[in-house]
Order: structure tokens, then sequence, then C-alpha cells
């Protein structure tokens, strides 16, 4: 393993042992080999002298909440060393009075929660303080002769210590562990199917050992793990992203809520799973990971709903034969699946969910095919991993979650995305939580948005076959299809019916009325395992009230309205709801040029102000005023409504 350790970077941070500790937390961070999203934490003890004048000893621990990988200072929570110490004495202390103890302890009410192994850290006689959960070491420990092989690796400068609860409990039993040891003839702990610990008054020598000791542990595998990666002999199988979408709405049905999925095929997934599938044995590769994706994947066959139900009746018996007192059962929905053949899948409320377990899984999968090239995966027992996932601190961090935005884990597709009506709906449907993949013909659509939870899909709206492609892309990228907002368009140049050209025409019908058609024809498969599943035509006032010189428009935008009307006659009875949205005068898009405003304007013998607000209610519409409502029509408040047209341009007395 590489050591990130750099003397020019390193010298702004060596001013005081706070900074410092926040140098090479990042370096450990650096590596998700090391820790993965939030795992691991680390400390420093420093003296701090108080506003009475009196100098304490503190124990700088990682917050709850906090990544290693960017870890500021304010990301370690100060806590008073002398209570640390006093609680370490203690027989028996509940974790949830031990995170009220040591909250009480601090210095810093503002501060984050301190790290449940904050015990653990205090009373390591030692300045310095690293812990990593070490793909390696952790992968060593999960095997059959997990104890052995560490003691062969690392001899008596590590202390061994057998897997316990994280907590109080583990502190506890370290504390008894080493009350008369000789902290200096150690270089580190291994935590067996947990971590590692390293730890010295100098913070660059804990930071080396820990890559020393994890460099070890893989120097070891390089020699005796037989890797065999290649057990798919049929290469990668093709993927229905129809059945995709089936799934997801299923483990969607199990959780009670909204799901994005992600698969990934790569050659690398497709032979791990094959692997992973073929383990007798399977569990996290880490305790704490169980938080994230149950103790056991998904196994997909040919039949996807009744292996979701299998997974349930599984878990089911999983959560009975080992829950005690009045403990509420967790969803049972499947937060990662095998699909032999055709690579791994996750599910999660949203895309960060999504990147945290794709991540996981990636680590985990690994680590399991390489352990079977030694003597076999050989994970912690059932129970033990039921106790973190239904462990009273985790319980308590679900009880204090807040309620998502209402559409979060809702799939989005937008099309005309780059600007105006379609990029406000963008941002409109991906602030109310949904993930939206946005399309445009205008290749600026790759660079419009920074958020992972917008695809951005360069599309010609007229191309069926690249409109079907951005389809599939958007069903592997997030799971399905459960909101169509059909916003592309053209408005010709202004020509009588006299004077009309068939071109003009011909753009006109099949921009705004026959792409509209394909794509709803293209996602329909989606929609149909779509979760309340809604589309939003956005037509015109033309409609109702056209325009001389507009017929082009007019007629196709009347198309386009009459076959909303037709969807919602003949989807209604799928429960896909169809609706339009019928704008006026939205003057922030790009048909609006400057030029065109004057033009208008003066045509009427108005200002160019006066134009803006030629409506009843004298206001000006916006592009986010439409992306409102059409949020709105997708929403609960439309759950009861289909095939209405509502106006969003502050009432126009042609059509009112």
């Amino acid at each position: 393993m590489e050591n990130l350790w750099n003397d020019n970077e390193a010298k702004a941070f060596l001013s005081d042992p706070l900074s410092t500790r926040v140098y090479t937390s990042r370096l450990l961070g650096r590596n998700p080999a090391l820790v993965l999203h939030g795992g691991g934490n680390t400390s420093v003890k420093a003296k701090v002298t108080n506003t009475f004048g009196r100098t304490e000893d503190i124990l700088y621990v990682k917050g709850s909440g906090w990544d290693l990988a960017t870890i500021e200072a304010e990301g370690f929570a100060p806590v008073r060393l002398d209570v640390l110490l006093e609680m370490a004495q203690l027989e028996r202390l509940s974790d949830s009075d031990m995170v009220n103890l040591q909250r009480s302890a601090m210095i810093d009410p503002n501060a984050p929660n301190p790290s449940v192994e904050a015990i653990l850290h205090a009373f390591i006689p030692f300045t310095f303080v690293d812990h990593t959960h070490a793909d390696s070491v952790v992968l060593i420990t999960n095997t059959k002769r997990g104890e052995d092989r560490t003691r062969e690796i690392y001899g008596d400068r590590v202390l061994i210590v057998p897997y316990v609860m994280p907590g109080f409990v583990l502190a506890k039993a370290i504390y008894r562990m080493t009350r008369n040891i000789d902290w200096k003839s150690l270089d580190g702990m291994v935590l067996m199917n947990h971590g590692v610990f390293t730890f010295d008054n100098d913070a660059r020598t804990s930071y080396d050992r820990m890559i020393d000791l994890v460099s070890r542990a893989e120097g070891y595998l390089e020699k005796h793990a037989q890797r065999n990666r290649n057990r798919n002999r049929n290469g990668v199988l093709d993927v229905d992203a129809v059945a995709i979408a089936g799934l997801r709405k299923v483990v969607s049905d199990v959780r009670g809520a909204p799901m994005l999925a992600s698969i990934n095929t790569t050659p690398e997934s497709v032979d791990a799973a094959s692997v992973v599938a073929g383990t007798e044995r399977l569990g996290p590769l880490t305790p704490d990971h169980v938080i994230r994706t149950k103790r056991f994947p998904l196994i997909v066959g040919d039949t996807p709903e009744k292996d979701v139900a299998t997974f349930v009746g599984e878990y089911d018996a999983y959560f009975e034969r080992n829950r005690s007192g009045d403990l509420q059962r967790l969803d049972a929905a499947p937060r990662w699946a095998i699909w032999p053949g055709r690579g791994t899948l996750v599910f999660g409320r949203n895309v960060v969910e999504l990147r945290i377990v794709h991540d996981i899984i990636g680590h985990t999968t690994d680590a399991i095919a390489t352990a079977n090239g030694l003597d076999g995966w050989t994970p912690l027992g059932e129970k033990d991993i039921f106790d973190v996932e239904y462990w009273e601190l985790e319980q308590a961090k679900l009880s204090k979650q807040g309620a998502p935005a209402a559409l979060t884990g809702k799939i989005a597709v937008v099309t005309g995305a780059a600007s105006g009506i379609g990029r406000a709906c963008v941002e409109a449907l991906r602030a109310a939580g949904a993930a939206v993949t946005a399309l445009d013909i205008d290749e600026q659509i790759e660079k419009t948005f920074d958020d992972k939870g917008i695809l951005p899909v360069v599309c010609d709206a007229n191309d069926t076959r690249a409109v079907e492609a951005a389809m599939e892309d958007t069903v592997h990228h997030f799971g399905g299809v459960d909101i169509v907002v059909s916003g592309v368009g053209i408005f010709p140049e202004s020509q009588t019916i006299a004077e009309g050209s068939a071109d003009t025409w011909d753009r006109a019908i099949a921009t705004n009325l026959t792409s509209h058609k394909n794509l709803l024809q293209i996602c329909m498969p989606y929609l149909m395992h779509g979760i309340d599943p809604a589309v939003v035509f956005v037509g015109s006032k033309n409609v109702p009230a056209p325009g001389r010189g507009a017929s082009a428009y007019s007629v196709s935008k009347a198309g386009l309205t009459q076959l909303a009307r037709v969807a919602a006659l003949e989807l209604g009875e799928s429960g896909i709801r169809v609706n339009v949205v019928h704008p006026n005068n939205v003057f922030d898009t790009a048909l609006w040029t400057d030029d065109v405003l004057e033009e208008r304007a003066k045509h009427y013998g108005v200002s160019v102000e006066e134009y803006r607000k030629n409506n009843l209610l004298g206001v000006e519409v916006s592009a986010k005023d439409v992306a409102a409502m059409v949020t709105a029509m997708i929403g609960p408040a439309f759950a009861k409504t289909t095939g209405a047209q509502v106006p969003v341009d502050g009432g126009n007395d042609r059509v009112v």
C-alpha cells in the first residue's frame, strides 16, 4: 500500500496537534481500501486552557457524520479525557448512556457526537490513535483460519482482539486485556472481523505503522491467495431494462417507499457476482456494513418477483431467530442483488445511497473472491451481525431522520432540458428529491448540471433509436421511469397558411407532436412498472387560443394535447396519469430573444415591460413558475387527476 505522506503538503498542518491530526486522517481517508464512507476513526490527545485558566486534557476524536477523507478540525469532538478514563472503569454501561455521558463531557456543545469508540481511544496511552477497516486485514480475519493467519503475519507485535460488539463492551473488553500490557511492545491491534488500530506519540509514525501493517497483509494475500475470478464462462449476458424496472418496483413495494436501482455490468462485476453466488455462507466485510447492505444479497433468477419474496421470507426468519424483547423489524427490502451472468444491482432511496452501496459491495465481492482463494470466506455469525443491524444506537439514528423530499426515490425523464422550461423542470424535480435524466439535442446539456442525481444525455428527440438508448441508460443508471415531462418543442418562423412551407410544417409536426408520441411509446413499458407513474406534456396557450401566422406551431401543439387526452384514456387503467400544462409568454426561454420581444411588443403597440405582463393578473410568467406547476401535477395533489389541461399564463382573456 502506498504511503501518501508528503513533507511539503504536511508543512501546512504541523502547527498544532489537531491540525496534524486532520492531515493524517485525510491520508487514511483518501484510500478506500482503508476506510469507506464514514468508516474508521482517529483521535489526538491535547491540553486545552479553559475559561477559568485551568489546563484540561482533551481527547479530540472523530465526530459522528464526518468522513476521514474530508474531515476538518471541527469534525473532531472535544471530550474531557478524565471522564472517558473514568467511564472505562465502569462495569456496565448501555451504549445510549455512554453516548449521553460522552456528550456531557464535551467542552463544545455544538460539536458532533464523539465516536462510539472514544473510550477505547482514551485509554490507549499515546497521543495519536488511528483506526481503519482495512480490506486486506479484515478479509484475512474473515477466513476459517483467520486468527492463525493474523498471528503468522504479525507475530507478537500486534494484539489480536476476538470480535466484540462495538461500543462500551468493546472498550471494556480491550481495557481488561491491556491492564498489564506493555503498550510500547505493540505496533498495533487487530480486531477480528472489525479492523486495525495503530498508535504513537508522533502522528507520522502512527500513520506509517498503519500502512506497514496493511501492506504486510496485502503481501500475504498476494503470496497465498489463489484468486479465481473467472468463474463466469458465458461472458456478460444481455440485461433486459424492463426486467430491471420490474425488479425495482417489487423491491420498492417491499420497502414501502420508492427506491432507485443501479446495475453494474462490467465483466469484473459479473465474474465477482458468479463467485459470490456460489459461496455457501455470505455476510458483510465488516459488521457495520450491514446497515447499508443487509446481511445477504438478493439472488435474482428467472422469476424476480418470487426471488424477492424468498428474500423477504429469509429475512423474516433471520429476524425471528435473533430478535429479543420488543424489537421492531426493519424493512425487509434487499439493498443489493446478484444477477448471475449479468452483474450486480444496488438499491437505495437516493443516488448517495446507491454510490455508497456500490462501493461497499465492490470491496465485499472482491474480498469474498480472494478469501475463497485461501480456505474459504467465513464471516461473523448471523447473531453478531444482527446485533449491529439492530443496535440501539443505529435505531436512535433512524428515529431522528427527518421526512425525505416528496419525490425521493422517484425517477424522471425530461426532454428539452438544456434551457428554459425543460431546465427549470429538471431543477424543480431534482429539488423535490427525484433522480432525473435530462435529454436535449444541445451538447451543452453535458455541462449544464453538476449533480450526480441528474443524468445528462445528448439526444435528438426525433431520433427514435437515440431515445430508446437514453431510456435504457436511465434504467441502468436509476432503475426505471416514473415521471415523463415531455417538453421538447420548436416555434417555427411566422407564416400564414397561404405562404407556409412544407418544411416548416413537417418540422413542427415532427418535433412538437411525433417525437412526443415516440417518447411515450418508448417509455410505456417502464411506466407500467413505475411508482405512481405520471406524464406531463408541455402544451401551449395556442391550443385554446391560436394566433395568426402560427398554424404549424398551433396545430402541432393541439395535436399534442389530443395525444395526451387519448393517452389518458388508454393508460388510466394501468394507473398512469397523463396531464397537460399550457404555458403562455414564458420569456426566459430560448424562443424569446430580445429582438422577438421588441417586435411583438411593437406589434401590439405596447412597451416590452407591458408586453411581459400582458395578462389578467398583470404578472410575468417564468420557466420556474411552469416547472412548479409541472412538479405539482406529478405530486400527490394531482394523484387522482388525469386528462387535465392546466394553464400557467397569468390569465388570458382569449382563454378565460
